[in-house]
């Protein structure tokens, strides 16, 4: 499932061509995504002008100027392709299309429809239940040390599951806590609740460090995460341990391997000697 890089990379690359431009024309080729498509969803978007392309999590939030926000989520394979001038034939799993004022064409395609889409008001956006108790966004000023060890406190999960948790901080997924444990020397099975003082402070910074790497290199593309333009991400070749298992640790050296170990129906990877 995209994590949060690969979501914000989809929101940059949908921003400067969504925002500020009308929504001429919305065609629905399916409407039963994830769940179905709320009653009237081309006709609600149909003539709007979206005012912004924002981002909660792993969740895409588009404002329109009527006061609606059109909430969508990848799912496992959904992506947005954006065409700005005559776009090819549609493929098979192009189930939401989307023509701007300016002539642009965006589509969503998802072959195994674990995606979804609904509008809400503005208003109700905090509320929204997939949204309500969400934790902090990480790369924002309200994520912090302090934050991050008042999160974990008390906490008897291994610190890999907390993380993952969505209440902890928004948007972390597999690969990222991987990645954000091992630059931190933290290993994925201490308690949660003993991250604090200067780990919880370590950790806090190298998650915005993976993520603000992550999300310049267009997010991992690992099988389905495509941008907006259609090019692949290219932070997968920059992992130090998510999907390396049996390889020299990359702090280390060869004469530690990186361990492969399931947490919580989960792959873990990791390097026993220096995550501590």
């Amino acid at each position: 499932m995209p994590e949060l890089p690969e979501v914000e990379t989809v929101r940059r690359g949908l921003a400067p061509v969504l925002e500020g431009r009308r929504l001429t024309r919305i065609i629905v080729r399916r409407r039963d995504l994830r769940w179905p498509l709320p009653d009237g969803f081309g006709q609600l978007l149909t003539g709007r002008t979206v005012s912004h392309v924002g981002r909660r999590a792993k969740f895409l939030t588009t404002h329109l100027d009527n006061g609606l926000v059109w909430i969508a989520h990848l799912g496992m394979s959904g992506r947005f392709r954006i065409f700005e001038a005559a776009p090819p034939a549609e493929e098979a799993h192009d189930h939401v299309i989307m023509e701007t004022d300016a002539g642009a064409v965006i589509r969503y395609n998802d072959p195994r429809r674990f995606g979804f889409m609904d509008l809400i008001d503005e208003a109700d956006l905090a509320a929204y239940p997939m949204l309500a108790e969400i934790g902090p966004e990480p790369l924002s000023d309200a994520f912090d040390a302090a934050v991050l060890a008042r999160r974990l406190k008390g906490r008897t999960a291994p610190i890999k599951a907390a993380l993952l948790d969505q209440k902890t901080v928004a948007g972390l997924g597999n690969i990222y806590v991987c990645e954000a444990l091992f630059e931190a020397g933290i290993s994925p099975r201490r308690k949660a609740r003993s991250v604090q003082g200067g780990r919880a402070a370590r950790l806090a910074g190298v998650i915005k460090e993976v993520l603000g790497r992550a999300i310049e290199a267009g997010g991992s593309t690992l099988r389905d995460h495509r941008r907006p333009d259609g090019e692949l991400g290219y932070f997968q070749h920059d992992f130090r341990v998510y999907g390396r298992a049996g390889e020299a640790c990359r702090r280390c050296g060869e004469d530690h391997s990186v361990h492969q170990i399931v947490q919580s129906g989960r792959s873990t990877f990791f390097c026993p000697n220096c995550q501590r």
